[in-house]
């Protein structure tokens, strides 16, 4: 992207609160609804500036599998409750209860299978 002002090659930032390095296409696919993404371009050779929002206003999954897409959110709510725990005994025993949890819906699912043949 060029600089409108002066032609210089221009920076493009996202924000606020992402990465430096995140992209603005990374930026849309992440948002939320009602979420605003600023975006900031700045040519170094002129100083010429522009900061743009752009307003999530709904959020349309036209292709793919509405389940996968679901858990994929929840995967990265559980993910970001779980880096919000400082305390290494807390992850442990909530390792100890999904595996716990885990084994008990196989033998469900085992036992229901065996119930339909």
């Amino acid at each position: 992207m060029d600089c409108p002002a002066c032609g210089c090659p221009v920076t493009l930032e996202v924000g606020p609160e992402r990465p430096l390095s995140m992209s603005l296409s990374d930026a849309v696919l992440a948002a939320e609804e009602d979420e605003r993404i600023e975006v900031t371009r700045d040519c170094w050779g002129c100083g010429w500036h522009e900061t743009r929002q752009i307003l999530v206003e709904s959020i349309d999954t036209i292709a793919g599998d509405e389940a996968t897409v679901e858990r994929a959110a929840l995967i990265d709510e559980i993910t970001d409750e779980l880096a919000g725990i400082d305390q290494v005994a807390t992850l442990e025993e909530l390792l100890v209860e999904t595996r716990r949890q885990r084994r008990t819906e196989a033998t469900t699912a085992d036992t229901d299978g065996d119930s339909t043949e």
